[in-house]
This record gives structure tokens, C-alpha cells and sequence, in this order.
């Protein structure tokens, strides 16, 4: 048929409104989503949602297979307005992806792709498993717009892959009927015909008609693009058979998949009626997708040709050319031209077909080159994005880590503490935080030089990240300057702690130090607190009590550990008359 630079597609996105051939109402869903979307469309004033509502609306958003994207644009518009209004992150994003969402039915897929990875950045950072799966869904429809097979059917393997247990099972034959396409599209056929199966065996399981039609449509036009006409009418007839056992209607653009079947098959008189009827019902509904009627009159004009209904044909493609003029639709125009130039040839006016198909190759050419210049700088946006996101990472982590021992620092302390005992606070869960501090480190620095210090702090700073991984899979050590370190241990009871701390104090002094600092010793004292201990328990005040231990360790004879219930010791207890905890 046509020369296309990617495939070119009905598979469904949208419902509609059509049973069998004959034009009736519109459907439920696209109809709940359009009412429920009407007062925003006509700008009515209406009260504040709470958030229960918008997670409700984007749910019909999300959901919807609907064709007038203007309603849904004013809908995602509303849905992040008030997102942003209750401040709810997640909602806001939801509502973002909404927006791309349109954007990309709307042909602006550079508006909305900028969009998709900043939701995607949030929802992996945010570890929102249900968000990121949606973004690399329509990101995989943004790859498949830029001619990007590959890339399309990688993002759907991960939209799939990062669905949740308790996923709707319609939105999952939904992702899966997408898995399909982008299969498809790749020429994976028989991959996708499994997929299409488990997907329509779902949609039957939730009882959802309007994604079961859905499936079996997109079947159709696999097996049609898979050069099996036969097999794809086969689909189309069960598709025909379970609209009407349900008194489902089959939307304008299934209508012009079983056109486009008809004419492979020949039955050309039976297409016209079919493309006749879905652009009378497109117009009807007042809808507006851009490229849809001058499509369905392509198909048409198709069909005409066939029957030798030339005038006809003409009129057909006129129409078509005129729309995509106005809407710039430069891709379905080159299309035209082919089909123009079929046209010439079916009347004899061979002179002219041949000018038109060397027109039609250069258009077709110039188009594939534009079109890889809109990639190129779609793709090298993305690059960037990707590429800036992962740098502003770099930088962050960088921001929270000690460059000598590479442990996290005060910094990233300073952020993560105050929530974690809040939480330890809250919940009942005890948390044990400690400060660690080298013995007597300045005579090895004094002694030896600050290069061997450095050695000494970065292996001790290994064998507590060590020690820790063994004892506490959720607990972390930080450098708090100096040779001073901090160790937090979730989850953890006051005599755990006691016990897991002399298990780190034991690591550092028999450690085999003397190829590093010869016959000076290295030790550790530790001063440990908990958030059982009771009183005021802020960052500051639980700190200030582990300060305090470890003070009384240095004190205490130093190579020991001190917490609030009790104290485990090397050496025997030693009486010293306190002064400034030194090292």
C-alpha cells in the first residue's frame, strides 16, 4: 500500500461509536469521561476537589479510550490544577503524564515527551511503581511517533514488566494489547499474537467489552500488516460478533481497519460503504483529531479506485489533500501523492503518473529527512534530559559523601536522621545511633604523617561499611569529620546494639594494622543511645546523649563501647577524674 517512514496504524487508542456497520451513540466510558469533563471544557465554575475526586478523575483519564481529546485536554489541565492546589506530589504527577498524554493524541509529541521523562525521573527516584509503568507506556507510543521501533517495544516490555500484583485486570490486558503492537511493529507477529491472546483471555476476565473490541481490532490489523488478510478478517468477524452479542459499538477507527482489510481481500464495494459510514459518523460527534478524516478519505479513495469509480476517487483525495494543506499533515500528503499517482495510471494518464511517482519519491525522501531532523533533535532533547537527570544525580550523591573515605557525610546525615527517628518515635520500632571515635589519632598523624591517617580513616571507614552490611542490612556509617564516625542501626533493641557495636569495636582493634602504622595501635570508642531511651528525642537531643557515652568511653579507658543500659569493655574499668574527651 503506502510508502511510510514507520508503520502506519489503527490500532485502537480511543473508543467510539459504531455497531456492526451501522451508526448508533456513543459509548459509555468516552461518554461518562466527556460529561464528567464538560463543565470544565465550557469553563463552568466549580468548587475545589479533594483529593479522592482527582485520583478519580485521573483514574477516567488514564482509563479512557475515548476520541475527543479536547475534553481530556481540559481535563488533565483542571486535574493538575488542583493537584497542585492540595500539594500532593503524586497526584501532580499523574496529572503531568495526563497532559503528555493529550499532547502526544494531539501530534505535539516534543510538548509532551519533555513531560514523560521528568514523570519518569520522579516516579523511579519516588519508587512509585504504578507511575513509572504508565510513563514508559507512552513513552513507548513517543518512540513509535519518532520512528523508533526498538526503543518503542523496549519501553513497552517495561511498561508491562512494572505493572503491581494488584493492577485492574482491564488495565493490564490494556498494557498488554500495547506490548502487542509495538511487537508488531517490530515484526515480531507471532509474539504478538500471544500477547494479543493473553490480553483479550484478561479483558474477557473483567468482563470489559470495550478492551476485549480493542484487542481483537488491534489483532486484526496485525494480521493484516503481517500480509494474512484472510486471518485478519477471521478476527474481525469475532471482533463484529461479540460488539454485537453485547450491543457494543465499534468506533470510526476500527471502521477503518475492517476497510482496509476489505481491500485486500478485494471486497471494495463493501470498503466504500465502510469508509463512508465512519466518516459520516466522525463528523457527527464534532470530533477533531487531526489526521483522522483525511486517513479514513485516503482508504476511500483507495476502495473507489478498485471499483473504477475514478471521479469519485478524485473528489476523495481532494478532500484529503485540502485538510492535510491546512493541517500540515505532511506524511499523510505524501501518501496522496502515491495514491494519486495509482489514480493516474488507472485512468492512463501514464505521462503523468510517472511525473507524480518521481514527485512522490522525492517528497516521500525530502519527508524522511525532516522527519530525522525532528528525531534527531527529539532524541538528543531526550539525551540531554537523561543525561542532565543523571548528572544532577552524580552531584547529589557526590553532595552526600565524604571524599577521602567515601561514607555518607553531615550533609546526608542532616537529611535522613530526623525522619528516621521520627519514625523509630512513631512507630514503636527502636533505633540505635552511635558516634565512633578514634583513639589517640593525632599521635599517628603527629607520629607518622597525615597521608598514613588518611590510609588509616579510609580502612577503617571499609571495615565499618563491613562490619555494618553484616550486622544491619538497613543501617549506615557516616563520616562526621575528623576521625569521627556515625553509626545508625534501624530496627534494633538497646542490647542488640550493645552487642552489634562490640562486634564493630572487636573489627577495629584486631584488625592487622602494623604494615600501616607499625607498633602504634588503632582502637575505637564508641558512645551509643537510643530512641527507647526516652526524653526528648530529636536529632540534636539523641546526638548529644550519644556524645555524651562516648565521652564516658574515652574516659572510661577508651577501646570500649557506653550506652544508656550498660557498658561492654575491653580492659578492666579504670578510675579517671573527667576533662575534654580528647581522642
Amino acid at each position: 500500500m503506502a510508502a511510510q517512514t514507520r508503520p502506519s496504524s489503527h490500532r485502537e487508542h480511543d473508543g467510539g461509536a459504531v455497531t456492526g456497520l451501522r451508526v448508533v451513540s456513543e459509548d459509555a466510558d468516552g461518554g461518562d469521561v466527556a460529561d464528567g469533563l464538560s463543565a470544565v471544557a465550557t469553563g463552568a465554575v466549580r468548587p475545589m476537589r479533594t483529593a479522592d475526586e482527582v485520583a478519580v478523575e485521573l483514574d477516567k483519564l488514564e482509563d479512557w479510550l475515548g476520541l475527543d481529546v479536547d475534553s481530556a485536554l481540559a481535563g488533565a489541565v483542571a486535574a493538575q490544577r488542583d493537584a497542585e492546589a492540595l500539594g500532593d506530589p503524586e497526584l501532580i504527577q499523574r496529572a503531568r503524564l495526563a497532559l503528555a498524554d493529550v499532547w502526544d493524541r494531539k501530534g505535539e509529541v516534543a510538548s509532551g515527551v519533555r513531560i514523560l521523562w521528568d514523570v519518569n525521573r520522579w516516579a523511579a527516584e519516588h519508587d512509585c511503581r504504578s507511575l513509572l509503568s504508565r510513563s514508559h507506556l507512552l513513552l513507548a507510543r513517543a518512540y513509535y511517533n519518532l520512528g523508533d521501533l526498538a526503543a518503542c517495544l523496549e519501553h513497552s516490555v517495561c511498561s508491562v514488566e512494572l505493572l503491581d500484583e494488584d493492577t485492574p485486570t482491564y488495565r493490564r490486558a490494556f498494557y498488554l494489547a500495547k506490548l502487542a503492537d509495538a511487537l508488531g511493529w517490530n515484526g515480531s507477529f507471532d509474539a504478538a499474537r500471544e500477547r494479543y491472546r493473553q490480553a483479550e483471555r484478561l479483558a474477557v476476565e473483567a468482563g470489559d467489552i470495550e478492551r476485549q473490541v480493542l484487542v481483537l481490532n488491534n489483532l486484526a490489523y496485525t494480521e493484516y500488516e503481517a500480509g494474512a488478510p484472510g486471518q485478519a478478517w477471521e478476527v474481525v468477524q469475532r471482533m463484529l460478533a461479540v460488539a454485537a452479542e453485547h450491543g457494543w459499538e465499534l468506533n470510526t477507527n476500527k471502521l477503518d481497519t475492517i476497510a482496509r482489510i476489505q481491500i485486500a481481500l478485494g471486497r471494495y464495494a463493501e470498503a466504500e460503504q465502510t469508509s463512508l459510514v465512519s466518516i459520516r459518523d466522525y463528523h457527527s460527534r464534532g470530533y477533531e483529531e487531526a489526521d483522522a478524516v483525511p486517513e479514513y478519505l485516503l482508504t476511500l479513495a483507495i476502495a473507489q479506485r478498485h471499483l473504477g469509480a475514478f471521479d469519485r476517487a478524485q473528489a476523495s483525495l481532494d478532500r484529503s489533500r485540502v485538510l492535510c494543506e491546512e493541517r500540515g499533515l505532511a506524511e499523510v500528503i505524501v501518501r496522496i501523492q502515491q495514491e494519486q499517482a495509482e489514480l493516474y495510471a488507472a485512468v492512463g494518464d501514464h505521462e503523468r503518473a510517472f511525473e507524480l511517482y518521481r514527485a512522490f519519491h522525492a517528497e516521500a525522501e525530502e519527508l524522511r529527512s525532516r522527519q530525522r531532523e525532528a528525531q534527531a533533535r527529539t532524541r538528543q532533547f531526550m539525551f540531554e534530559t537523561t543525561e542532565a537527570r543523571q548528572e544532577a544525580e552524580r552531584f547529589r550523591e557526590q553532595a552526600n559523601r565524604d571524599p577521602l573515605t567515601g561514607l555518607r557525610n553531615r550533609r546526608y546525615l542532616d537529611d535522613q536522621l530526623p525522619s528516621l527517628i521520627a519514625n523509630a518515635v512513631q512507630s514503636g520500632s527502636p533505633l540505635v545511633v552511635a558516634l565512633a571515635d578514634l583513639d589517640h589519632f593525632k599521635q599517628i598523624n603527629d607520629t607518622l604523617s597525615h597521608d598514613v591517617g588518611d590510609h588509616v580513616l579510609v580502612t577503617v571507614a571499609d571495615l565499618l561499611t563491613d562490619e555494618l552490611g553484616a550486622i544491619s542490612e538497613a543501617g549506615f556509617v557516616a563520616r562526621m569529620g575528623g576521625e569521627e564516625f556515625l553509626i545508625v542501626l534501624p530496627d534494633t533493641s538497646p542490647a542488640d546494639g550493645l552487642a552489634r557495636l562490640e562486634q564493630v569495636r572487636v573489627a577495629i582493634a584486631s584488625h592487622p594494622w602494623r604494615p600501616i602504622v607499625g607498633d602504634l595501635p588503632v582502637t575505637i570508642s564508641i558512645g551509643a543511645t537510643s530512641t527507647d531511651s526516652g526524653g526528648n528525642r530529636t536529632q540534636a537531643a539523641v546526638l548529644a546523649d550519644a556524645d555524651r557515652n562516648l565521652y564516658a568511653a574515652k574516659h572510661g579507658g577508651r577501646d570500649r563501647v557506653v550506652t544508656d543500659h550498660g557498658r561492654r569493655r575491653r580492659h578492666r574499668d579504670e578510675t579517671v577524674v573527667p576533662h575534654d574527651r580528647g581522642n
